[in-house]
């Protein structure tokens, strides 16, 4: 395979950017390539800037659920950019959208609009500690929140790929009040509880972790998290910026049947553009400025393209018949193919991660003893058989609805062709 495009572009882009990239995951250090450069794409197909064809199962990590170029998604943000890229003011299609979300998350009593998912979730455990009065959160290892300083405390995602246990140049008072327990240890979080129960203003925590790969909860581990938030009056935060539309159209907290007090959102609510959002309980969100004193704004926040987009993507998701069972039925193919395989993998929806270890991954430390070589092996595979999976062992692969058949079938005679 040719590539020797994207290795012009991606020297050229060093001398400019750190490492060459805007994003760290984007490096493919981990798997031992140059990043390819993307020229464009359609539906389930991208195309790099030497001509090369690949299924597309990063999706842009997720957003594109319908596929790349959604043609009714596309004609929604050209008009919105017709009539203006930003006012810095209100617009009735905030409204719209606020509505759609509120639908199917009926949890946020209200909401605000934001840019990403680092902003909402930074957004909302302030909201959490304006609210309740105390300093201190709980995070799990493993969980990645955003790259605020309070949250980079043995995050997943980009300083698992990286090998950065914690990210130079967050100060020892920035972490002071972050809580770490363990995903899937109940007994790991009833220990923080026991001593600071009255301090812990927000429990946060990925309901379904998408960021040391695909980790889903074990059997009442959610259920567990709301009773004892509830008996400590602290505010349990689901971070749905991933699972958000992915699992369900209620998310995960509809997919799990459990209810959060807070939910922040990204990814897919923004319809591949910079978009997120936070809300949650009345009496929680009546806290954030200018109806209370939580600070937060962003003149860019509910910007009407993304908006339009976000708008879109919902209403096109709403009008599918059985478009989740439709996802489900696709990824539970190449799961099976994975595991036929003799990989291991771990799915939940239409996300997923095949782990290089013997056992089933349930932890943070189980996906960190992972072989990270063999994944990259792997990966190499993949990319020359014109399968674009993420490049690192510790994210998600994702399905959307544009993938066809024919893509599964080619992609499980990849997988079936891995040495």
């Amino acid at each position: 395979m040719n590539t020797s495009r994207s290795e012009q572009l991606y020297k050229t882009a060093c001398g400019f950017m750190p490492g060459g990239v805007n994003s760290p995951v984007r490096a493919c250090k981990a798997v031992g390539t140059v990043p390819l450069f993307i020229d464009h794409a359609k539906g389930s197909r991208i195309w790099d800037e030497n001509g090369n064809e690949f299924i597309d199962y990063v999706c842009s990590w997720g957003p594109n659920i319908l596929g790349h170029c959604c043609e009714p998604v596309i004609n929604a943000v050209k008009a919105a950019c017709d009539k203006g890229l930003t006012f810095g003011a209100c617009h009735k299609g905030e409204i719209t959208l606020a509505e759609l979300i509120k639908k199917h998350f009926p949890s946020m009593e209200m909401l605000r609009l934001v840019n990403s998912g680092t902003e909402a979730v930074m957004s909302a455990i302030r909201a959490a500690r304006g609210y309740t009065g105390r300093d201190k959160i709980i995070k799990f290892e493993g969980c990645y929140h955003g790259h605020s300083d309070g949250l980079l405390v043995k995050a997943g995602s980009g300083l698992m790929t990286q090998a950065i246990p914690s990210g130079a140049g967050v100060t020892e008072g920035c972490t002071k009040d972050t809580l770490l327990a363990k995903y899937n240890d109940t007994a790991s979080v009833e220990k923080l509880f026991e001593e600071y129960g009255s301090e812990i203003a927000a429990l946060i925590v990925e309901p379904c972790a998408a960021n040391m790969g695909v980790v889903p909860p074990e059997k009442g581990f959610l259920e567990f998290l709301r009773e004892i938030t509830k008996k400590h009056g602290t505010v349990l935060i689901f971070d749905e910026v991933i699972t958000g539309f992915r699992l369900s159209d209620g998310g995960a907290s509809k997919y799990f049947g459990v209810i959060p007090d807070m939910t922040t959102l990204g990814k897919i609510v923004g319809g591949g553009m910079p978009l997120a959002c936070y809300g949650g309980k009345l009496e929680i969100m009546q806290c954030v400025a200018p109806l209370g004193s939580v600070y937060q704004a962003g003149t860019l926040s509910g910007n009407p393209c993304a908006v339009a987009a976000g708008i879109e993507t919902i209403r096109q998701i709403e009008s599918i018949p059985n478009f989740y069972e439709e996802l489900d039925r696709k990824s539970a193919m190449i799961e099976n193919a994975i595991r036929e395989k003799g990989l291991n993998v771990n799915r939940c929806g239409s996300l997923m991660t095949v782990f290089f270890n013997d056992e089933r991954v349930k932890s943070y430390d189980e996906a960190r003893a992972c072989n990270t070589e063999s994944y990259g092996r792997y990966y190499r595979h993949m990319l020359q058989s014109g399968i674009y999976t993420a490049p690192s062992q510790f994210e998600a692969m994702f399905v959307s609805y544009a993938h066809s058949d024919e893509d599964i079938a080619k992609t499980i005679e990849a997988i079936e062709s891995y040495r």
